[in-house]
């Protein structure tokens, strides 16, 4: 949650710090000293809107790690600082209540939890559009709440209703974290409620979309791993439950600790479901997993319906890992594995057409350089000895690009990955070297999935390339919305007005690369990744439109009407002259939709506080950002 603040501190440094504390899985350690000392400054700059912000913050934190007295303080606090900010029936006072009321309701405080819980429904209904994910959260909460009161249709009613807004919010179902979270909380409710297809429906549908969007390492997905837990319990597959709930605790114990009442919980369940396993094994033991080839078909399966992130973290958990662990036990507590790098299925952008090249099951192993020196040889020969064929899916011909130094899976060291995609070990220590870096080799950097770190080496130099200077992101901003001036609002019509169809439509395209890469710097590369290379520049756009708290994301809708107008505007139609049948019409429309997107960035500008000016044209919104930019030789440029 953020809220204006002063200048005096940086709030969105200390959300960004907070985010890579838990995706380090850091977040037992590092969290509470990271909201202290941010709560200490913000108090010390006069910042209350940071202040307010921090607390909600320290609520969700103090809750997660079961320390209910602290997260109660920290909500009181907040609500006397809305009181004081006069903050009622604004969405920072809707999310903040949200927060309160959770706090209340962990806490025990259920009474307490439904009133605050209905003055969040009240402002957040009267704040947020119909598909705003935060209202889903909210009627999450709400379920669980009905939920510890024994209503559990209630529970139902509301998590339905809470799914309805996410369905209607995303633009990818099958890989939405916060639709894999509400179905396992249906999951439980129908079980209570005595409707066992319809829980094993909703359980399964949860762990697919957790498997396709690389999800299972994320510290939000533990709740999802345990409530699929509870549910193959439920319906006697005790061998999933117990793999299930092993996965929930390692998530728990890694980034809230060993001292949570989740953990407490996890584990209790997690040896309930292993007495139960043990007892159903007629030596009174857990059964041994059968023989792989007793289980063979006789023909070739036809290939299951699985993006490339859900193929490689299978073939890593059911190949892979069994490899290593019978080959190279010790790396398993050093070796990074994931699927990084170049190719669709890297972004979650693949599907049937992407698997006639460089495709089908495989992963990447990242090791230090001095793991890599001892063990490299030999991990990658038992890798290239798994294999080539998983779940239906075999390992398609390589292009050129994609084999020797450009392979993209196997056996890396950490340092030559990176440097093979983009010429750096790290991360570059220079404004120079970082613009000499195309968005497209960045997102290649930064994109994928990381299935397992115990080190952080990897992470740590991945998180790197992720966290460009805030002087150069204002300087690529100032360079985009230049080239939108430029292209789109002054060479557009003009070219038009001349005839010359062909360079207008060439202005056209310019202006439509600019504004993408300013919709994402502007959104942060360090919250929502880089803009992908051409192909895939729509589908990155489509996605981070849908993402909760999204800058911008009405302009992709209006980049496409330019692009869908831009042939009749600018080549006349099905000729290649001017007058064309719909030519004019066409010419207006794609004029507003470039006018529309400036005027949408010069709103996000000046939101973001980043310039005063208040026309339209984007070339003068430069110089104000160059004020903003510290370092004297990209202010020059």
């Amino acid at each position: 949650m953020t809220t204006d603040s002063a200048p005096g501190y940086d709030v969105e440094g200390f959300l960004r710090a907070l985010d890579r504390a838990f995706a380090e899985h850091r977040g037992a350690t590092d969290a509470e000293p990271l909201i202290r000392e941010a709560l200490s400054a913000a108090r010390e700059a006069g910042d209350r809107g940071a202040e307010l912000t921090v607390l909600n913050e320290a609520m969700g934190f103090h809750r997660s790690v079961s320390r209910h007295e602290d997260a109660l303080a920290a909500a009181r606090e907040a609500e006397a600082l809305l009181e004081a900010l006069r903050l009622a029936g604004s969405e920072a006072s809707a999310t903040t209540w949200i927060n309160i009321a959770t706090a209340r309701r962990a806490a025990g405080r259920l009474d307490d939890a439904e009133a605050a819980y209905g003055r969040a429904l009240a402002e957040a209904e009267a704040t947020m559009g119909p598909r705003d994910r935060r209202l889903a959260a909210l009627r999450n909460n709400l379920a669980l709440l009905r939920s510890d009161r024994g209503d559990h249709a209630g529970a139902r009613r509301e998590l339905e209703a809470a799914l309805a807004i996410l369905e209607a919010a995303t633009v990818d179902p099958g890989a939405d974290l916060d639709i894999a979270g509400t179905r396992t909380n249906l999951a439980l409710e129908c079980f209570r409620l005595e409707l066992p297809d319809e829980a094993a429906a909703h359980a399964g549908a949860a762990m697919a979309i957790l498997r396709r969007g690389g999800h299972e390492g994320d510290p939000h997905a533990a709740a999802t791993l345990a409530g699929h837990a509870e549910a193959c319990f439920r319906m006697g597959r005790l061998a999933e439950a117990v793999d299930a709930y092993e996965r929930a605790l390692a998530i728990v114990a890694e980034c809230y600790g060993t001292g949570s009442d989740a953990h407490a919980v996890t584990a209790a369940n997690l040896a309930e479901a292993r007495a139960a396993l043990a007892a159903s094994s007629p030596t009174g033991s857990a059964p041994e997993a059968p023989d792989a080839s007793s289980l063979a078909a006789p023909e070739r399966p036809a290939p299951e319906p699985l993006t490339g992130l859900e193929l490689a973290r299978s073939y890593w958990e059911q190949v892979g890992l069994p490899m290593m662990q019978e080959r190279h036990p010790a790396l398993l507590a050093r070796a990074a594995v994931g699927l990084v790098g170049h190719g669709s299925d890297r972004y979650g952008f693949d599907d049937a057409l992407s698997r006639d090249h460089d495709s089908g099951p495989g992963f990447c192993v990242w090791l230090t350089a001095e793991d890599h020196a001892a063990h490299g040889a030999a991990l990658q020969a038992d890798y290239d000895a798994l294999p080539r064929e998983h779940r239906g899916h075999e390992a398609s011909p390589a292009t050129a690009r994609a084999t020797g130094g450009g392979r993209r899976v196997g056996v890396f060291e950490i340092g030559e990955f990176f440097e093979g995609l983009t010429g750096h070990r790290e991360a570059p220590a220079t404004p120079h070297a970082w613009l000499l870096l195309d968005e497209a080799t960045l997102a290649a950097a930064t994109n994928g999935a990381v299935f397992r770190d115990p080190l952080g080496a990897f992470s740590r130099v991945r998180d790197g390339f992720r966290r460009m200077p805030d002087d150069v992101r204002l300087a690529l901003v100032s360079r985009r919305i230049g080239m939108m001036a430029q292209a789109g609002q002054y060479n557009v019509p003009r070219m038009l007005a001349r005839g010359d169809g062909e360079a207008a439509w060439l202005a056209v395209a310019e202006f439509v690369d600019a504004a993408s890469s300013a919709v994402f710097l502007l959104n942060r590369p360090s919250a929502v990744g880089y803009l992908p290379y051409y192909k895939w520049r729509f589908a990155a756009l489509r996605a981070l439109a849908a993402r909760p708290a999204t800058r911008l994301p009405g302009v992709h809708a209006r980049l496409s009407d330019a692009v869908r107008l831009a042939s009749a505007a600018c080549l006349g139609g099905a000729g290649f002259g001017e007058g064309g049948a719909g030519a004019g019409p066409a010419r207006e429309g794609l004029e507003a939709a470039i006018a529309d997107v400036c005027a949408q960035v010069v709103r996000e500008l000046r939101d973001q506080g980043l310039s005063r000016e208040t026309g339209d044209f984007l070339e003068a919104h430069r110089a104000q950002l160059g004020a903003r930019i510290s370092d004297p030789w990209l202010r020059a440029l």
